[in-house]
């Protein structure tokens, strides 16, 4: 069966008067044949990034036992606070996957310095902030539908400009960004780290809102805040 595509369109006498109408058909059923081919490429593009964005995040983990699962709680929370932002579910599954994978760069940090039980040096701590940027470079020529790259770049700055690598002010951090450090702060500071033990989720929250406006968008933290109020949970999200 064919679609057909109609038209209508009047035609005038004088004084603007009608005159009768004309039809225009076009069969358009190659075009709607087309347009679905097309959205369902598109959709297993989408599950094949997903797929090796997934590998990708296992890989880093596996270097770093303490911090197991970060990468996909931060996500969990990062895809509350975007249905909480009401974001378009496109731009929502972009700063999804870009959570997904900020910390690759921490494949090219030594093991030893993401494990240490105690505090680290200014030089390792130093060697640890390049992971922004080393992410980004490993991205950087991926052609993502979303920024990806920029956001991992990005989820260490701060919208005071105090953030790394680039010291950027909130108008040029992406939104994805700002939702992507929201939730990698709470996520942190809640959970075990080598060198202290978990703080517990009343201490990030209260990080987040003693620094709302200052480190971190207020639009964000005020979601994030809701997503919590109405139970979100970790655990549960895991």
């Amino acid at each position: 069966m064919d679609w057909v595509s109609w038209e209508i369109h009047p035609w005038y006498l004088a004084y603007g008067q009608i005159g009768g109408i004309v039809l225009f058909s076009e069969v358009v059923t190659d075009r709607i044949n087309a347009d679905i081919d097309h959205r369902q490429n598109e959709q297993r593009q989408l599950k094949a990034m997903k797929d090796i964005i997934e590998v990708i995040s296992k890989s880093i983990e596996m270097r770093d036992p303490y911090t197991a699962g970060h990468q996909v709680r931060v996500t969990r929370l990062v895809e509350a606070i975007c249905d909480e932002m009401n974001l378009p579910t496109q731009q929502s599954e972009g700063i999804s996957l870009a959570a997904l994978i900020h910390d690759l760069g921490k494949l090219f940090i030594p093991s030893d310095y993401l494990t240490k039980p105690g505090r680290l040096t200014e030089l390792e701590y130093n060697i640890i902030k390049t992971h922004s940027q080393a992410g980004y470079d490993i991205l950087k020529n991926v052609e993502f539908t979303w920024p990806v790259a920029e956001m991992v770049l990005q989820h260490h700055e701060r919208i005071n400009g105090s953030g790394y690598p680039h010291q950027l002010t909130s108008e040029s951090i992406q939104l994805g960004a700002k939702i992507i450090m929201v939730a990698d702060v709470v996520e942190a500071i809640a959970s075990h780290r080598p060198y202290r033990p978990a703080k517990g989720i009343e201490s990030a929250l209260q990080e987040i809102t003693d620094n709302r406006g200052t480190l971190f968008d207020t639009t964000v933290v005020d979601a994030c805040l809701c997503v919590f109020l109405n139970g979100f949970n970790f655990e549960l999200a895991s």
